[in-house]
């Protein structure tokens, strides 16, 4: 699918498209295009409905962009700054689907990448990057959400030539119908924790969809419950050792959130720039008034400001110079600056904002489940915090 001249955006005021090369812009262009001509004419009813757009899948499979990030069996490696500028595009249109891909192509897959045996990157890998296998991502519990790495209450038991899990885990995306779900649990022999890929409709793993959610109404999370789940040895992430591994799996994963809420507020003000230049008052189109133009100006800052430094930390994952702390700042940044941007466009939209059809509204709430997850901004903050003054602030 080639983008059209509709399919242009209009908010990447300085230029970080040209970053990429040739070949990595016109993917962006196919993703841009499908974004826009497939998704966001239907993800209005969908969002209503609290219902994920299963038809959908095959368009997305096409664009290749499954694992985009990374050099294993079947991927596309296309490098972190590429992975980062798409997932942004994602969003840009609707967060939901953004966070589908994420959960998916960074969080399940990343999981078999960086802690699989190789393996177990060629058994899953290739047909999860075809999206022939959708992947889901299992850490957060009902009870422990921020303190993870010490409270983790899922348990794994050695049984002959196989595991058994028993625990619970909450808000795990795409859960409700993954195929493999990359499931974190506690060694009871050594304390340690360890990754297991759960596959579909194995005795005792039960997904439940959490329902009545006000915020990414279109992502399927589900509560899970494991009840002497048997998983083989063959099924254990082997590179997995400790939560350190996971945490890696995390660090890469959080710069895809951070460039999603670049997404969901250049999303949003899009939207409002658009709406100020039909939308009249006093018989003058409202981008004509001086307040206007303040909070459109204050809400592009913001989303150049975020993609800026997304971009520069992106160039140095690519580098593998990536530390925690590179990530924490972008992604407590990034989120901090799209709720205070799509926070302006509902403004700008006076009541019109609160109404789907304008979009806007759709992005203020699904901006709110974007600041929570993947380490909150106190969480991430407190990481930064350590990184510069040596001291930790943590509990």
């Amino acid at each position: 699918m080639d983008a059209g001249p509709d399919d242009t955006p209009f908010s990447d005021f300085l230029g970080f498209e040209l970053l990429l090369e040739e070949q990595d812009r016109e993917l962006l262009s196919r993703v841009r295009a499908f974004m826009t001509r497939e998704v966001e004419p239907v993800i209005n009813e969908h969002w209503t409905r609290a219902s994920f757009p299963h038809e959908l899948v095959p368009g997305l499979a096409e664009l290749g962009i499954s694992g985009l990030a990374y050099d294993g069996p079947g991927c596309p490696a296309r490098g972190a700054l590429v992975n980062g500028l798409v997932a942004m595009e994602l969003s840009r249109i609707d967060p939901s689907i953004g966070t589908f891909i994420g959960v998916h192509g960074g969080l399940a897959m990343g999981s078999i990448m960086l802690c699989g045996s190789p393996e177990q990157r060629e058994r899953w890998l290739p047909a999860m990057a075809r999206m022939e296998l959708i992947g889901a991502f299992g850490l957060t519990e009902p009870e422990v959400g921020s303190a993870i790495s010490q409270g983790l209450a899922t348990t794994a038991r050695r049984d002959g030539d196989a595991w058994v899990l028993n625990g619970a885990k909450k808000w795990i995306g795409n859960a409700t119908f993954a195929d493999l779900t990359v499931i974190w649990a506690r060694d009871v022999e050594d304390g340690q924790v360890k990754g297991f890929v759960v596959e579909k409709d194995t005795p005792g793993f039960v997904p439940t969809k959490q329902e009545d959610k006000i915020a990414l109404r279109v992502v399927q999370n589900a509560e899970i419950t494991l009840t002497d789940v048997r998983v083989p040895e063959e099924n254990r992430l082997q590179e997995a050792h400790s939560f350190r591994d996971t945490a890696g799996v995390l660090r890469v994963t959080r710069m895809d959130v951070a460039w999603q809420a670049a997404g969901c507020a250049r999303g949003a003000f899009e939207h409002a720039l658009r709406y100020t230049k039909s939308r009249e008052q006093f018989g003058r189109p409202i981008a004509s008034f001086q307040l206007v133009q303040d909070l459109l100006v204050k809400m592009l800052a913001n989303v150049t400001a975020s993609t800026a430094m997304n971009a520069r930390a992106s160039q140095l994952q690519d580098a593998g110079q990536l530390r925690d702390e590179h990530a924490s700042l972008c992604k407590a940044h990034s989120t901090t600056r799209m709720r205070e941007t799509v926070g302006w466009a509902r403004e700008v939209l006076g009541g019109n904002g609160i109404l789907l059809e304008h979009h806007v509204g759709r992005f203020v709430a699904d901006a709110e489940a974007i600041y929570s997850y993947e380490g909150t901004r106190e969480i991430n903050t407190l990481i930064v915090g350590r990184a510069i003054t040596g001291e930790s602030a943590f509990v």
